[in-house]
């Protein structure tokens, strides 16, 4: 069964050729059961008394927020994570009333809405704090913060010489609550185990100096999918997956600790076939001129749907169950692949960009590898132009 959003309502579709027919032929097919089985594996490596917080920042890491979610929720997990106020604002829009924590700060005219809306805030400078204060009704239920140290990360975070100062004017804030300390990892894939464990021995000293001045912080939190994969002193009371949750270790690391399964495939069909003759050049500024005659399929899908023009004269893509090279470049809506070599091709064929067909795989740990980049970065690319279909059961 098929579950397509449209709105903020679930169509149930029967997935078949007749319905792929009625919808874009681009789309990234989002399997929930694998996403679910991704998180019960991170719950039973880390244990039930750990908090575990799903991060659905970046439209999910391309597969949906909304839809991952509800997923996520379905599982019991104690929050979700996002990067801006605008994200936590649509779950809510979405009638999501679980925590949701804001790590990427605020804006003074956001706080309105985080305020009411619920919105949990990682306050990372101290103007932060003060532009809380001036919004929070002291005689209200106290707004509660996460704060973050910046243990080596050079990005957001109090240094260590703000933090005595940062926790007095806390004190002094009638409305405010401290629920949570946080840090991050800078070697995200934590290859550099020398430099996690300076940052960690950082992030100790941080929690230290703030119960030396008789404050409890109840939630410390620092483990990305990396630490929960292989550093269990990270864990703390809360942990933060993310990559992990969609089917891929950290870094493009080939093996994980757990089966994690991929949860995106991004297919397409063939728009157009035409035989040429060798010495034909093809797509855009010639640079691919063909060798022989050949069978040049056209796909409906491009750099405007996240398929980079980086892919030009040098991917593939699986279509009758072999690869096929992409030939010439990549237009903003549509691929050229060679299927010379594949038989009995026809219109309408599926080519798979990201999954599996037949025997061959082509998933983004993969295709991250040969860019120098991580699969954050393939999925996330997947543009919005792209319709998502959920799918609740496995593939086989």
């Amino acid at each position: 069964m098929v579950q397509e959003r449209f709105g903020h309502s679930l169509i149930h579709v029967k997935p078949n050729r007749a319905t792929m027919t009625l919808r874009h032929p681009t789309i990234a097919e989002i399997d929930l059961a694998a996403f679910r089985q991704n998180l019960r594996l991170v719950r039973q490596r880390i244990g039930p008394h750990r908090a575990l917080l799903a991060v659905v920042k970046a439209n999910a890491y391309g597969h949906g927020m909304i839809p991952i979610s509800q997923a996520a929720l379905s599982e019991n997990v104690q929050g979700l994570g996002v990067a801006f106020v605008e994200e936590g604002l649509q779950l809510r829009r979405a009638g999501i009333t679980e925590p949701i924590l804001v790590m990427a700060g605020f804006l003074p005219e956001e706080i309105e809405e985080l305020l009411e809306h619920n919105l949990t805030p990682v306050i990372s400078h101290p103007d932060q704090l003060d532009w809380l204060r001036r919004k929070t009704d002291p005689s209200a239920r106290a707004v509660g913060i996460h704060l973050k140290i910046d243990t080596g990360m050079g990005r957001l975070g109090l240094l260590e010489k703000e933090i005595v100062p940062f926790i007095e004017r806390a004190r002094a804030s009638k409305g405010i609550e401290i629920l949570g300390l946080m840090s991050h990892f800078a070697d995200d894939d934590l290859t550099d185990r020398r430099s996690a464990e300076d940052q960690i021995a950082r992030f100790e000293k941080a929690r230290k100096t703030i119960e030396a001045l008789e404050i409890k912080i109840p939630l410390p939190h620092m483990a990305n999918s990396a630490a929960i994969l292989s550093l269990e002193r990270a864990w703390y009371g809360m942990v933060r997956p993310g990559i992990m949750l969609y089917g891929y270790p950290p870094a493009c690391q080939p093996q994980a600790a757990i089966p994690l399964k991929p949860v995106m495939t991004l297919k397409t069909r063939i728009i157009h076939l035409k035989r040429v003759p060798a010495g034909t050049p093809v797509s855009y500024g010639r640079t691919y001129t063909t060798r022989r005659e050949s069978l040049i399929a056209v796909l409906p899908i491009g750099y405007a749907d996240g398929y980079s023009r980086v892919w030009s004269n040098r991917g593939q893509v699986l279509i009758g169950g072999r690869r096929a090279p992409v030939v010439g470049r990549v237009c903003m809506d549509m691929t050229l692949v060679d299927v010379t070599e594949i038989p009995a091709v026809r219109l309408g064929d599926e080519a798979v960009l990201i999954g599996s067909q037949g025997s061959e795989t082509l998933w983004a740990d993969e295709l991250a590898r040969q860019l120098d980049t991580i699969p954050y970065e393939i999925l996330c690319a997947v543009s919005h132009r792209v319709p998502r279909i959920y799918r609740d059961g496995g593939v086989s």
